[in-house]
C-alpha cells in the first residue's frame, strides 16, 4: 500500500479503503479458487495492483470513458483501474468462469458500481470501447485481430482510442506491423526491480 499511496497521493478515503481491502479479499478468494500464484499473492500490491496502475501513468481516463479488460484473470488490470477511475465504466471479460466469479465478488465487496464482469470471448463482444486493456494474454498481432472492431471511432481522451497493453521484454518483433505503437517503460515511474523490463504499449486503432 505504501507504494500505491506514494505514486497516487490524491486518492480519496474511499479509494484508500478499497485498495487496502484488496489483500484480504484476494487472499480469501485465492484460498477457495486459485487465481493468483502463492508467490504473487504475497507481492499483490507490486506485481498486480501497481503493475495494473502503470496504465494510469500513461493516461487519465476522462469521465464516462468505456474500457474493456480482455483476459482479466482475477481482475487485473481492470479492478485497480476501476478504483482509480470511479467515473469510467469497466467491462472485464475472461473465458474462465471461476475467475469471473472472483472478479464479481471482489467488485461487489468493494462497492464498485462501475464494473461489469462476464465470461465471454472478446470476439463475441458486440459493444465498442474507448480503450481495450490487458496484461500479456497473447502476442500483439493476435490481440489486435481480436479487438480491433471493438474500438470507438470518436476520441474523448488525450491518447487516441485503441489498446493499452501491459507487457515486458523486447517487443520489436511483435510490434513491427504496428508503426504507430508507443512503448512506455514502467521503470521510468516505478523503481522496484519487478518493473525493470515492464512496459505499457499504446496501439492506436483507427477505423
Amino acid at each position: 500500500m505504501e507504494a500505491i499511496l506514494k505514486q497516487f497521493p490524491n486518492l480519496t478515503e474511499i479509494q484508500i479503503q478499497q485498495f487496502e481491502k484488496l489483500q484480504s479479499l484476494y487472499e480469501d478468494w485465492n484460498s477457495k479458487i486459485n487465481v493468483i500464484s502463492r508467490k504473487d499473492i504475497d507481492e499483490l500490491y507490486s506485481r498486480h495492483v501497481l503493475h495494473s496502475l502503470g496504465i494510469a501513468k500513461i493516461i487519465t481516463f476522462t469521465d464516462r470513458s468505456k474500457i474493456m479488460d480482455v483476459g482479466t484473470g482475477g481482475g487485473f488490470p481492470g479492478i485497480p483501474l476501476a478504483i482509480l477511475f470511479p467515473e469510467s465504466d469497466f467491462y472485464l471479460i475472461d473465458i474462465i468462469a471461476k475467475k469471473i466469479k472472483v472478479v464479481n465478488e471482489v467488485a461487489s465487496a468493494l462497492g464498485l458500481t462501475n464494473v461489469k464482469a462476464e465470461q465471454i470471448r472478446a470476439g463475441s463482444v458486440k459493444q465498442e470501447f474507448d480503450f481495450i486493456v490487458s496484461r500479456a494474454v497473447t502476442n500483439m498481432p493476435d490481440f489486435v485481430s481480436w479487438v480491433k472492431d471493438k474500438v470507438r471511432k470518436s476520441n474523448k481522451n488525450d491518447l487516441t482510442n485503441g489498446i493499452l497493453y501491459l507487457k515486458g521484454g523486447d517487443l520489436t518483433e511483435e510490434l513491427k506491423d504496428f508503426p504507430k505503437a508507443t512503448e512506455y517503460n514502467l521503470s521510468d515511474f516505478f523503481k522496484e526491480e519487478f518493473f525493470e523490463t515492464k512496459k505499457v504499449v499504446h496501439v492506436p486503432i483507427k477505423k
